[in-house]
């Protein structure tokens, strides 16, 4: 695959205290009005898989600084006969994947937007096995604060091979903007209410980030790592052209955001 990566340019007025300033003010008003559908929700998790609602894991933020995700829980605990956790797919549950189809389950990190931890848009927080894994320029990533929605979550989600999803991510870090933000969330509600690119035929969780390694089956670990599963098949040609296409869009709109404050 060529070299995909957006032509960088200097960032905007809206990087720094302008987008925190946003994300404080919206993620608070956004619990206050989505409270009454943060308590139900929490109450169908309570009742139909116990304690805890809240699922909580170490994640790398800006600068790869560790941080504490708050998700809604979706799987249950079940282990085999040994003791092990199932695996992922056996332990997602119904009510799990209507909050993932619908992205409820991302709710409670509104909690972490305000603490500082996260923005509302921005590359997604991943694993913290992963930070050895990636390249420099992928790494680039974590320049900004990760976001509950991005650029690579319109454009695929975890339909997405991961390579393509890092070029995404590095290119909204070196376009984004208010425009592009507002963008973002925008088509982020849309997909949520219509379930568009949740997650890939027949499973219920994201493949598994390897680096350069080959991918090969990896049995279930006694520590809960419940957004990972084992990555398989190839990249087909329509996903290229597609994910050329986004970088394209993604690099149009930042030369038109670079002329209009210019």
């Amino acid at each position: 695959m060529g070299d995909v990566r957006a032509p960088a340019r200097r960032p905007g007025w809206w990087p720094g205290w302008p987008k925190r300033a946003f994300d404080v003010a919206a993620a608070s008003g956004a619990l206050i009005v989505l409270a009454p559908l943060l308590g139900v929700t929490a109450l169908a998790i309570r009742l139909g898989l116990g304690r805890p609602v809240i699922f909580a894991q170490r994640r790398p933020g800006r600068h790869a600084r560790p941080f504490i995700l708050y998700k809604f829980r979706t799987m249950s605990g079940g282990r085999a006969a040994d003791g092990r956790l199932l695996p992922d797919r056996e332990r997602l549950t119904r009510l799990g994947r209507l909050l993932r189809r619908t992205s409820l389950d991302e709710l409670p990190e509104l909690v972490n937007v305000i603490r500082g931890d996260m923005s509302l848009v921005g590359p997604r927080p991943l694993l913290m096995e992963y930070l050895p894994r990636y390249t420099r320029e992928q790494a680039r990533r974590h320049d900004v604060r990760p976001g509950i929605t991005g650029w690579a979550q319109l454009n695929g989600r975890n339909t997405l091979p991961w390579e393509r999803r890092f070029a995404l991510d590095v290119g909204y870090v070196e376009h984004q903007s208010f425009r592009l933000d507002v963008r973002i969330l925008l088509l982020t509600m849309w997909k949520a209410v219509a379930q568009v690119g949740v997650s890939q035929p027949g499973e219920g969780t994201e493949e598994h980030f390897r680096g350069r390694e080959p991918a090969t089956d990896v049995p279930a670990s006694d520590t809960p790592t419940p957004d990972i599963e084992v990555a398989r098949g190839e990249p087909d040609r329509a996903s290229s052209r597609r994910d050329r296409l986004n970088l394209s869009a993604l690099r149009r709109f930042g030369a038109a955001e670079a002329h209009r404050w210019s």
